[in-house]
């Protein structure tokens, strides 16, 4: 084996691996905010990996551009959906984890409008 294929054999290793973190992150943490936590950041390295992986084995400019293009892509629209996805959570009701002991965020409630004496 070549060095290429062993740096490729590796990065995709770390992607499966970090993948399978983000899996058990799913099924481990208590609420959703920090399954979204676990599960934005953990498959976001994975992504980056598994593709940077593709670009190292292909010896192939086309392969690789559209691998950057890619790992871009997922840079930009998976925190954006998370974020979309814990306000939408957030906005409905769903319930937080018992311990957590700050909200920052003011509920429909809470928030300036609710209160009654500016």
């Amino acid at each position: 084996m070549s060095v290429r294929e062993l740096l490729a054999a590796a990065l995709m290793l770390a992607g499966v691996g970090t993948a399978f973190l983000a899996a058990l992150g799913v099924l481990r943490m208590p609420d959703v905010l920090t399954r979204l936590s676990a599960t934005s950041k953990a498959s976001t390295l994975a992504k980056m990996c598994v593709f940077f992986a593709l670009s190292i084995a292909f010896d192939d400019l086309g392969v690789a551009t559209r691998a950057l293009a890619a790992v871009a892509f997922v840079f930009l629209t998976a925190p954006l959906a998370a974020h979309a996805i814990g306000r939408a959570a957030f906005a409905l009701g769903v319930p937080l984890f018992p311990a957590t002991k700050v909200n920052e965020m003011p509920g429909p409630q809470e928030g300036p409008a609710a209160d009654p004496d500016p």
